[in-house]
């Protein structure tokens, strides 16, 4: 036992902390627990850093010729498209030319950005106001994702809070007349996720319409072209997904798709331009989303898709609904099509590199669809698609920002290619295969490897441009390889449920199945593999060197569980029952018992390969202190473990200097471990 900041802090068997005398926000005063200096009788060193928004236990000084070498892929930056300005002639973006990403216009193509926002906190959503030029924008404190609503005058920069301050709020959707907006919010009590509908100009006038019945996530998707009516949403899981028609007037509301009882995905994208039906997507009776329309009279529902076996992600319409465009998800790259309603046929758009696509919105006139893309070689910028008047032909492509690469050669980097890989279980009599994204160094061999492993679990590794990966891949000589686990969305309803409940550890064995590829390639060192993760991704690194230890060289542990059953009793009201739906309920005994056995903070003598784990303090999904009792965990058990913990962090580093040091460390940390 030992004194800290003037608490007892007693170790626990299992390498927890009892911390007596005063609450858990005098620890966070203490910078984090960890001036507990005494760990397996070895002294942590501390030191802040990034003007004491950091601190960096057990991390060794770096040198400056690192921050010197990695300056460049810092320096990298991207674009996302944010909407029109009201005359359709220029455009809204988001990019960062400060510590965060800030709103700016642009007027033409390639033309210069002109920042509009200049805040402390990077802007999230952001919508222009239909038949005005203000925009409805929210933001956060320090990554705390408790986001207010802001509207902002594009022309002086001035913003007007809109919501109260203190809930949780997001989801903004206009009316067609832009005189209200619907959005999602846990004002009425802390926890749940309601729908409330507002007028701009009375802030005060903001009523809830529809209020959570059961704790799961609530929001609206869209008005219906007369404002009566909203299009809403119920997510329950990543299988099982909802939707309701609202009266605005009555504040009645009915179940038209999805089912209690029968499991499915029902996610709705936008009025017609009747009013009479609405267009979703949907894996009722099938195994992947496809497009679909509601005929709200007789409830009639007509598949759209039915010939495209992959996920459709949504429909996007124009601003009277007349035309339409989706994107489909076939294997981790964006295919396009654009959708006339008026026939309800659809074509795929040619001419589009291959990448991660991202539909923006149609312009005023519809004469042009905006697109934020990006290639393994160029960072996120925004294109727009010329458009025919038939509804369903395009012109060519135009190039509206040329994001700055930092001086660095995009064309020595390395781009991805497709495996598939055998792992333990069969499917038909034959070895199921995992995908995975491999990136290559072109020196010879054989190269240390670094394995990056999503987060979710229901995401998905898409091949894109990545600064942090071909720094990697430069600086360390070392091949990346990016798996899509079981449990990962893209490749149908089968596969993402493999790894839920009792199965989780399954996914875990998916990586020791890519460790014995690895072994089988002769380019590949086996001797130097590390794995890195952030958030589920973050558990799967830890559940990696439990299980793995013996054949990997260090892993980075990004925001990531610990222990499942103290992430489910500390992470945000709000999301708790949304996660037990994946992870099971730790409220239920027999459950309870298999996620402390597969917990690695419960297990932390079997990690004795080096670790790091990198924390924002404010982070509501993943407390800090699933990342605290890992450390501790680990440390007590003789097992070296680096610690950098952002205090103005939440779920990820947003602020410039913060990812910085961020990748020196993990830079410094791999270099150490991973170097011959």
């Amino acid at each position: 036992m030992t004194r800290c900041c003037g608490m007892l802090i007693a170790p626990l068997p299992n390498g927890f902390l009892i911390m007596k005398g005063r609450s858990i926000t005098a620890l966070i005063a203490c910078t984090i627990a960890y001036c507990v200096a005494v760990v397996a009788n070895a002294e942590v060193v501390e030191r802040s850093a990034n003007n004491g928004n950091v601190v960096l236990s057990g991390i060794p000084e770096i040198p400056p010729e690192i921050g010197q070498r990695l300056t460049r892929y810092q320096n990298v930056r991207g674009a996302s498209f944010r909407g029109w300005t009201r005359d359709g002639e220029s455009m809204f973006i988001s990019t960062r030319f400060g510590a965060v990403s800030q709103l700016h216009r642009v007027d033409m193509p390639l033309g210069a950005r002109n920042q509009l926002t200049f805040f402390e906190e990077p802007v999230g959503q952001a919508t222009r106001r239909p038949k005005g030029a203000s925009i409805a924008m929210t933001m956060d404190e320090g990554g705390n994702e408790f986001s207010q609503i802001f509207l902002l005058n594009p022309k002086n920069g001035s913003a007007k809070r809109l919501s109260d301050g203190e809930s949780r709020n997001g989801g903004i959707v206009w009316s067609d007349d832009g005189t209200t907006m619907a959005y999602r919010s846990t004002r009425r009590n802390g926890r749940s996720n309601d729908v409330w509908v507002m007028a701009p100009e009375t802030p005060e006038s903001a009523r809830l319409v529809l209020a959570s019945p059961d704790g799961s996530s609530w929001g609206a998707v869209d008005f219906s072209p007369d404002g009566s009516k909203l299009l809403i949403s119920q997510y329950v899981s990543v299988t099982d997904s909802r939707i309701y028609l609202l009266d605005l007037k009555t504040e009645e509301y009915r179940l038209v798709l999805g089912d209690v009882n029968v499991p499915s995905v029902n996610l709705p994208s936008r009025f017609a331009a009747d009013g009479n039906g609405f267009y979703f997507t949907t894996d009722a009776d099938a195994n992947f989303r496809r497009l679909a329309y509601y005929a709200i009279d007789s409830g009639d529902v007509t598949i759209l898709t039915e010939g495209i076996d992959w996920d459709v992600s949504g429909l996007l319409m124009s601003y009277d609904r007349s035309r339409g465009a989706f994107s489909v998800n076939a294997g981790g790259r964006d295919q396009l099509y654009l959708f006339d309603p008026s026939s309800q046929r659809y074509k795929s758009v040619s001419g589009i590199p291959i990448g991660r696509a991202s539909l923006g919105a149609f312009s005023p006139d519809n004469r042009r669809l905006a697109i934020t893309l990006d290639t393994a070689t160029s960072p996120s910028d925004i294109f727009t698609l010329d458009l025919s008047t038939d509804g369903l032909g395009h012109g060519a492509i135009t190039r509206w920002t040329a994001s700055e690469v930092a001086g660095l050669d995009v064309d020595q980097f390395a781009k991805p290619f497709l495996i598939e890989y055998p792992t333990f279980d069969s499917v038909d009599g034959k070895p199921r295969q995992i995908p995975a994204w491999v990136y290559k160094p072109r020196t010879e061999g054989p190269h240390p490897v670094i394995i990056s492993i999503h987060g979710g679990p229901e995401s998905q590794f898409r091949p894109g441009f990545s600064s942090t990966f071909q720094q990697w891949i430069a600086e360390l000589g070392a091949a990346v390889i990016a798996p899509n686990v079981r449990g990962s969305a893209g490749y149908g309803r089968d596969y993402v449920q493999l790894d839920n409940g009792y199965k989780r550890e399954d996914s875990v064995r998916d990586i020791g199945a890519l460790l014995d590829w690895i072994e089988n390639q002769p380019d590949l060192d086996k001797e130097r593999i590390a794995v890195f993760g952030g958030s589920y991704g973050g558990y799967m690194v830890l559940a990696s060197l439990v299980h793995y230890s013996d054949r990997l060289a260090a892993g980075v542990n990004v925001v990531g569980i610990s222990n499942f059953v103290t992430f489910l009793e500390s992470t945000e009201d709000y999301r708790r029952d949304l996660r037990r739906v994946e992870y099971g309920d730790e409220r239920d005994p027999e459950m309870r018992a298999h996620l402390e056995s597969i917990s690695p903070s419960n297990q932390p003598e079997k990690i004795t390969a080096p670790l790091l784990v990198v924390q924002g303090e404010n982070d509501p999904r993943v407390p800090a202190s699933e990342s605290r009792q890992i450390v501790a965990a680990v440390r007590g058990a003789g097992q070296e473990v680096w610690f950098m913990n952002a205090l103005n962090e939440g779920h990820g580093l947003r602020k410039k200097e913060n990812r910085d040091l961020y990748a020196e460390v993990v830079n410094l940390f791999f270099q150490k471990h991973l170097a011959r």
